[in-house]
């Protein structure tokens, strides 16, 4: 693998799916399974000898910035930020990029920034010299095509053909799973102006035969919004399920993949799983109920209370008794009285709540 490897992630704007947890820092420092999501793809770059990663970002992220500088020095690489004046869409930031991307004639990776799974940048690299084309993208296989953009190709070769969007009849099952290798080349594709490379870009690569792709093995999710998150952290606690990871918490009170950080306290009588994630100097009260919910760092959750299907963000207080279910989200600091219940509810930073919400809504 060459020395100068480097990738584009495509980071963008503020992070609207994932509010209100991105009201109060970036969206790729958001934590997923206790590590912010970035820092997933970033060190999974380097394992395959990734040097320079260029982030395209579309509003100052001074936040991110601090946190990055951290991570370059531990891994030891470089990292770029990409700032857009205004947003590109998904081809625009490899022109903007464009200096560092041609700064030799290597081969780039670009990936979304929601993409969570076993990420086979080792594969991508070897079938891109192997076919020796402009593009290689990745492919995965879903269960409903007719709500994508399907990819048709030749099944022997990975040739694309052509792309599909929201197919009414059965074509293909397999989706772009946003993560990609490039030649320099496809620089002359690109304008430096809102692009999208999915639909202005690959249509005419694949009509030229430079576009192949290879098809992803095991979990993939876009974990971009707060019922994908959820999905996505079943996903991904299933697999280090499967490898028997040691990070995963063992316990008489643990059923199921259990991330819990060293530094929370679980009290007595808990019932902790399947697929819980607790965060760092979180405080869990007795014979408290948590499955399929990720509790972010600082939070309390007070004794007999049962959550499920929920993201708890940081430094938030669930009073005793309470009940939250439905894919319900609460932003930073929000307090929680007891005995209430919450289904499906969006509060924003900061809030009280002091009465149940039975139906989705957002608490501003």
């Amino acid at each position: 693998i060459s020395v100068k490897m480097k990738a584009l992630i495509l980071v963008g704007g503020y992070g609207t799916r994932l509010r209100p947890l991105t009201l109060s820092i970036p969206k790729p420092l958001v934590q997923f399974c206790n590590k912010p999501i970035l820092f997933h793809q970033i060190e999974a770059l380097v394992k395959v000898g990734v040097k320079h990663i260029i982030l395209a970002v579309s509003y100052r992220a001074e936040l991110l910035v601090q946190e990055l500088k951290a991570l370059e020095s531990k891994l030891g690489i470089t990292i770029t930020m990409s700032l857009e004046e205004e947003p590109l869409g998904t081809a625009g930031p490899l022109a903007l990029a464009r200096a560092h991307l041609c700064a030799d004639s290597e081969p780039f990776f670009v990936l979304n920034s929601d993409v969570i799974c076993q990420y086979p940048f080792e594969q991508m690299l070897k079938f891109h010299r192997a076919h020796g084309k402009e593009g290689t993208i990745v492919v995965t296989k879903v269960e409903e095509p007719s709500k994508y953009g399907v990819v048709v190709y030749e099944a022997s070769s990975g040739k694309i053909h052509r792309f599909v969007e929201k197919p009414k009849v059965f074509v293909s099952n397999k989706i772009n799973a946003g993560m990609y290798i490039f030649n320099p080349a496809i620089l002359e594709r690109i304008p430096l102006k809102p692009t999208s490379i999915e639909k202005e870009v690959f249509p005419v690569m694949s009509e030229n035969g430079e576009l192949f792709c290879t098809e992803l093995e095991g979990f993939w999710m876009d974990i971009g919004q707060p019922k994908d998150y959820l999905t996505g952290m079943c996903l991904y606690l299933n697999f280090l399920k499967q490898n028997n990871d040691a990070s995963l918490h063992q316990g008489a009170e643990i059923t199921g993949g259990v991330l819990i950080d060293p530094t929370a306290k679980v009290g007595n009588n808990c019932r902790i799983g399947p697929n819980v994630v607790i965060g760092p100097n979180v405080v869990i009260g007795d014979g408290v109920r948590l499955s399929r919910c990720t509790i972010l760092g600082g939070s309390r959750i007070q004794s007999h209370s049962w959550l499920h299907s929920c993201i708890v963000g940081w430094k938030c207080i669930v009073g005793r008794w309470a009940r939250i279910d439905g894919v319900t989200v609460l932003g930073e600091d929000v307090n929680v009285s007891d005995e209430i219940y919450l289904n499906g509810a969006r509060v924003l930073p900061h809030k009280s709540i002091s009465a149940s919400v039975p139906e989705p809504q957002i608490i501003m």
